[in-house]
């Protein structure tokens, strides 16, 4: 369906927070979603992902996490600024961020109360540590992401230790070639789950690597990132009707 899209500030305490927002053009009201970034940051692939949920029926936002951050987007070649960038941010100013953004689409009259998170790398860890911390996400679809199980930041839980609070089932995609995440990480990700009695499938290409819904990424695996993405479509279709 036609998509309207357009930059928005987020209040989120007493700042200001850009966001990149986009709907149907005409309907409604839709179930909502907030698309995480990578650790590159609030980019045009992301912004071009979000348009897709869009065309599917979904109000989605994607929240620029890193805008206290000077030069908050770096190419997918730098990982040492990803890096700078990922560490600049804690998991409680994450979590305050992502409620604000949940928040400023409960304003919009397009939207109806079903919201959902989806990431991508690092935004993963994200979209799932949100929907273990915020009641308000009843779905969430983390791509990717590291650290799930064992956290990889000082003075920080991992999102599993939250998982008591999940409202929601999971649906989460891995890759066999990636380097980010080992496949026992992944299996304690899945066992941690299924031992809190929280639906999730676990959803597991061997033959690919971090990254492999990004066409602007060397990693990028054109069949899986179609089947992902429709995967992904009706379930969010299913869990926010």
């Amino acid at each position: 369906m036609e998509v309207v899209s357009q930059e928005v500030m987020v209040a989120t305490g007493a700042e200001k927070m850009p966001a990149h927002l986009a709907r149907p053009a005409s309907g409604g009201p839709y179930p909502a979603l907030v698309v995480v970034m990578e650790a590159f940051g609030l980019n045009a692939h992301i912004k071009s992902i979000t348009n897709r949920f869009a065309a599917e029926g979904f109000v989605a936002i994607s929240p620029n996490l890193y805008f206290r951050q000077p030069n908050n987007v770096v190419q997918y070649n730098d990982l040492p600024g990803a890096f700078r960038l990922m560490g600049s941010l804690s998991d409680d100013q994450i979590v305050a961020d992502m409620t604000a953004a949940i928040n400023f689409l409960k304003t919009q009259k397009e939207v109806k109360p079903a919201f959902g998170t989806v990431g991508f790398c690092m935004g993963g860890r994200i979209s799932f540590l949100t929907a273990c911390r915020n009641p308000d996400v009843k779905a969430t679809a983390p791509y990717y992401g590291g650290g799930m199980v064992t956290s990889r930041q000082a003075n920080a839980k991992p999102p599993i230790a939250y998982v008591e609070g999940l409202k929601g089932p999971v649906l989460a995609f891995f890759g066999g070639k990636d380097a980010f995440i080992p496949i026992a990480e992944v299996d304690a990700f899945r066992d941690a789950l299924k031992k809190a009695g929280k639906p999730a499938e676990v959803v597991f290409y061997p033959d690919a690597d971090h990254g492999f819904m990004c066409d602007d990424r060397p990693s990028h695996h054109p069949q899986h990132a179609k089947e992902a993405f429709a995967k992904t479509i009706a379930f969010f279709k299913h869990n926010l009707a």
